[in-house]
């Protein structure tokens, strides 16, 4: 998607970057996913779902695909190279 159109795309999912943007800064899914059957079983206990707190996403990723970034002739800086949880090369 992002080498067809030559455009550099940041995107907030795993599943997105994966699917060829530049770069992905969002919440971890699968931490997210974990976290459901945890209200499923409050609320199969009897708590009634408005009751339940909001939760927060706990962690964040920063992804980071070199190989995108050379197609479109992009340098990316080392200091994001460093605090990028994953980078593709």
């Amino acid at each position: 998607m992002t080498l067809a159109r030559r455009l550099p795309l940041a995107v907030w999912s795993r599943e997105t970057f994966e699917a060829g943007a530049l770069m992905s800064y969002g919440a971890d899914q699968v931490a997210m996913c974990r976290r459901g059957p945890v209200f499923v079983d409050k609320i199969l206990k009897g708590a009634r779902p408005g009751d339940l707190p909001v939760e927060q996403p706990t962690k964040l990723e920063f992804l980071i695909n070199r190989k995108v970034a050379t197609a479109l002739g992009l340098t990316i800086p080392p200091v994001l190279l460093v605090r990028a949880d994953q980078v593709i090369e």
